[in-house]
């Protein structure tokens, strides 16, 4: 399986990575209410951006990514590292540290 990167990101994860960007939340309560940064809870449902090449066992055996680039997902709340690129912020999780894949 080869890799599977979005054209708008430098990064290619390795292995069995994900590269995700979480989705924005709703920063304005209905009372119109504005929310701060410090207030809000972080998102655990995410885009994928970009897919590593697979997982390989001890045997050599090479295991199938669950998911490919462009699927919604949900994640485990503090898994994966944080990091930015071009002001664009995303997170590099472990293909096992996806809950679930969101079907519409």
């Amino acid at each position: 399986m080869t890799q599977q990167t979005a054209k708008q990101t430098k990064l290619k994860p390795l292995g069995n990575r994900v590269l995700v960007q979480r989705l924005e939340q709703e920063e304005t309560l209905k009372g119109g209410i504005i929310l701060p940064d410090s207030a809000k809870k972080k998102q655990e449902t995410a885009k994928v951006v970009a897919v590593g090449s697979a997982q390989k066992t001890k045997d050599g055996t090479t295991l199938p990514m669950p998911v490919k680039v462009g699927d919604l997902v949900l994640m485990d709340k503090y898994s994966g590292q944080e990091v930015t690129v071009d002001d664009q912020e995303y997170m590099i999780v472990k293909a096992d540290e996806i809950i679930a894949i969101i079907e519409d």
